[in-house]
């Protein structure tokens, strides 16, 4: 446990999930990679990793290394990089929604690089959100509270969702005077079978019977189809209201929906997880 080399490449494994991803990134050999984890787990007595699936998941000694580990490298980072970076360095992975990320994170993240230089900051925006429960993800905005009681949530957002089209597709179509007369209409949404959270399942909720004929996993893929007059869609109206080429159809028909921020209790209160959270809920009231 005195070797920060053999923890430097456990935190880059538990970060990558594979080996030579690993090694890439520490810009090493894999089979070095290999020895350093066999070394650090006869040190520790257990294995640190699960090979699931061809992925290196942490395992019960693994989880509870982790902390210590992420707790070390804050302190190294910290005192090989001098006063600038102080107490706020390390790396935070934060899972979010695609729209989200792409249209108010991303844009502020110049602005939170200035202001915490020594944090190293990973946007994770694959389909599902990554559980902090499971040490996946440092931050997460999720769609829904969760209940495990290892994590800390908090409400970060309100925000609604509308239906928009453009004014080509809507002279060339027609404007639908009611919810049900979107069944006359190109719908474009989520594809059913890979929705991974029930509060994407909008078409359900505005009329029964409603289907997509054009359809995507990412919203932005959505969005562009909107935007190129394919048909009429939902889309968030913090992303909808950037869109000038954008309509609302049927402006009564809104549903809303809630983000929440999640942190895990071990390391809600760390100086890096606080500067990020803080960060977001600036960034979120763009939101509304």
């Amino acid at each position: 446990m005195g070797n920060w080399d053999d923890l430097r490449i456990f935190l880059a494994v538990a970060r990558a999930g594979r080996l030579a991803a690993a090694a890439r990134l520490l810009g090493i050999d894999v089979t070095t990679v290999s020895r350093r984890l066999a070394r650090l787990e006869a040190a520790l007595g257990a294995a640190v990793f699960e090979t699931v699936g061809g992925e290196r998941q942490l395992s019960e000694t693994g989880q509870a290394l982790l902390l210590q580990a992420e707790t070390i490298e804050t302190a190294v980072l910290s005192a090989t990089e001098g006063d600038r970076g102080a107490s706020l360095a390390g790396h935070v992975r934060l899972s979010l929604a695609e729209g989200l990320a792409t249209h108010l994170v991303a844009p502020a993240v110049a602005a939170f690089r200035a202001a915490h230089p020594n944090v190293r900051l990973d946007l994770i925006t694959a389909s599902g959100f990554l559980n902090p429960s499971k040490r996946e993800a440092d931050v997460a905005v999720m769609l829904a509270r969760p209940r495990n009681r290892q994590l800390r949530a908090a409400k970060l957002a309100d925000y609604v969702l509308r239906l928009y089209a453009t004014d080509e597709y809507l002279a060339a179509h027609g404007v639908p005077e009611s919810a049900a007369a979107l069944n006359g209409h190109t719908l474009i949404s989520y594809v059913p079978e890979h929705i991974h959270a029930v509060e994407l399942d909008y078409l359900s909720e505005i009329h029964d019977g409603l289907v997509a004929r054009a359809r995507s996993t990412s919203i932005n893929v959505q969005h562009a189809m909107i935007r190129s007059g394919a048909g009429i869609g939902i889309l968030p109206d913090f992303i909808a209201r950037r869109d000038r080429t954008l309509t609302g159809v049927l402006p009564a028909v809104a549903l809303g929906r809630s983000f929440w921020l999640v942190t895990h209790e071990d390391t809600h209160g760390t100086p890096r997880i606080q500067a990020v959270t803080e960060w977001l809920r600036e960034v979120a009231t763009g939101v509304a």
